[in-house]
């Protein structure tokens, strides 16, 4: 199955910079299955344990918060980082319209936003959490929600059009956020079509990240996803996703033994020999990307991909550290 099409190629009549906001993810999150898998209402109350982590999750009366409702949760916290990085103070509500949640979560444009937003915000602050799992240096150990409120406002006039949405985040977020627990991911996390491979990309990005391999037992992974299907119908769906091949930056394996190797499409030992970055340029860069506004560690990954594939072709940078400076400083100000 082939990924989602881009449905927002072009993002220049963008009000907001939220093409800058590079895609970020709680790590707490992408460890533990919080998301329900299930496409209908999952009405399951669940308890995981993990040597001494224990969580329970309790539904809302709509059910778990399902992966795709996590959409709205990546966009409140890469907006919240993107700001931080700036300099800028940040606080624990975000405000934005539903047509920049899409954009940025490749959703169509249109539809009944009011009913998805009311759902997945009844989901989010609806179900409870119970866990002592570990974040922002803290153990919890109480009863929360992932979000503390979320809401919309509609005009109040005869075309009753959603105006602006707002996400207020729980305090358990809030802590990753101020610590900086959190991972940048690929947009096109945003193209795939099946939960079950949103949450391995998950998986693959926090366990196995620029390692040149990772693995686990099948059914530790099954565990780890939180799916609730027949180990058979499990091992069945992941050769499926291993078959389409379509995971960002991550390649998966299954072997006769039930054992499932990750792999980087291309490991960190293949790209960095070649390309390093002298402090002195790191320091210049950083300061340049203050200065406009940018995400310096967005730039940085941006300007490496284009340097390895140029390399690949034959054509390395002469100077890493006085190309990537030059690069960050033609880069647009947003400030």
């Amino acid at each position: 199955m082939s990924l989602l099409p881009d449905r927002h190629p072009n993002l220049d009549f963008f009000v907001l910079d939220i093409a800058d906001a590079v895609p970020k993810d709680d790590m707490a999150s992408m460890e533990h299955p919080l998301f329900s898998l299930a496409t209908k209402p999952d009405m399951r109350h669940l308890e995981y344990r993990s040597g001494d982590n224990i969580l329970k999750i309790r539904p809302s009366g709509l059910g778990l918060p399902t992966i795709f409702d996590k959409d709205i949760l990546i966009f409140t916290i890469s907006q919240l980082m993107h700001r931080k990085n700036r300099g800028e103070a940040i606080g624990d509500t975000v405000r934005f319209s539903a047509r920049e949640l899409s954009v940025a979560t490749n959703r169509p444009i249109g539809g009944n936003h009011y009913k998805r937003l009311e759902d997945a915000f009844a989901r989010l602050q609806g179900a409870q959490f119970v866990t002592n799992i570990r974040s922002g240096g803290k153990i919890e150990t109480r009863i929360f929600s992932l979000i503390d409120e979320g809401g919309f406002v509609r005009t109040d006039d005869e075309r009753f059009r959603l105006d602006y949405c707002e996400v207020k985040l729980s305090r358990w977020l809030m802590r990753a956020i101020e610590s900086d627990q959190v991972v940048t991911i690929s947009k096109d996390y945003f193209r795939l079509r099946r939960p079950l491979e949103r949450r391995l990309y998950e998986i693959a990005r926090k366990h196995c990240g620029s390692k040149p391999k990772w693995q686990i037992g099948l059914t530790t992974l099954q565990n780890k996803t939180g799916s609730n299907a027949p180990v058979k119908r499990f091992r069945h769906n992941l050769r499926e996703i291993i078959k389409a091949d379509v995971t960002p930056f991550y390649r998966f394996e299954l072997d006769n033994a039930d054992l499932v190797i990750v792999r980087p499409r291309q490991s960190k030992a293949q790209i960095t020999p070649a390309i390093t970055l002298p402090d002195w340029a790191e320091e210049k860069a950083r300061a340049v990307a203050r200065e406009k506004g940018r995400d310096y560690y967005a730039l940085r990954a941006d300007w490496l991909a284009f340097a390895q594939a140029e390399t690949a072709k034959g054509n390395p940078p002469k100077s890493a550290g006085a190309a990537f400076v030059a690069y960050c400083g033609k880069q647009n100000s947003l400030r």
